[in-house]
């Protein structure tokens, strides 16, 4: 009978510690520490700025250093797909719209619903989805 010696597997790392002091961050806590971390870049800024004006110098060239991306300040440019449009009963993507009260619905069970409704309750959908009615 052979007999075999157990071994750590060779994929785990047998001087591997854990980190006790690593913690996950949420979303809250990541958000607060970039905002932090720009308030004090811009009070630096301002400080130096004002340290060049106290002394006569004038920034010439106009090196504002541009800004580092980070969650919050991305800008992204307008989206070149065609807006999507959402069912205002269901919220689910609206294929079809009602020509006679404008409400956008998903499929034929909920046009059944939107033929039932009063013209107020048409009204109440259509302001939630910041439509203004024209009445004639």
């Amino acid at each position: 009978m052979v007999q075999r010696r157990l071994k750590d597997p060779p994929f785990k790392n047998p001087y591997y510690t854990k980190n006790v002091n690593r913690r996950a961050k949420n979303l809250k806590t990541v958000l607060g520490q970039e905002r932090e971390k720009d308030r004090v870049k811009r009070e630096a800024l301002r400080k130096s700025k004002a340290e060049k004006a106290a002394m006569g110098m004038m920034d010439v060239d106009g090196d504002e250093e541009e800004e580092e991306p980070n969650y919050s300040s991305i800008e992204a440019p307008p989206s070149v797909w065609p807006p999507r449009h959402y069912c205002d009963i269901t919220g689910l993507e609206a294929l079809y719209t009602d020509p006679a009260t404008g409400l956008r619905y998903h499929d034929k069970s909920v046009y059944e619903i939107i033929q039932g409704l009063s013209p107020s309750m048409v009204k109440d959908y259509l302001s939630a989805r910041g439509v203004n009615s024209i009445v004639k």
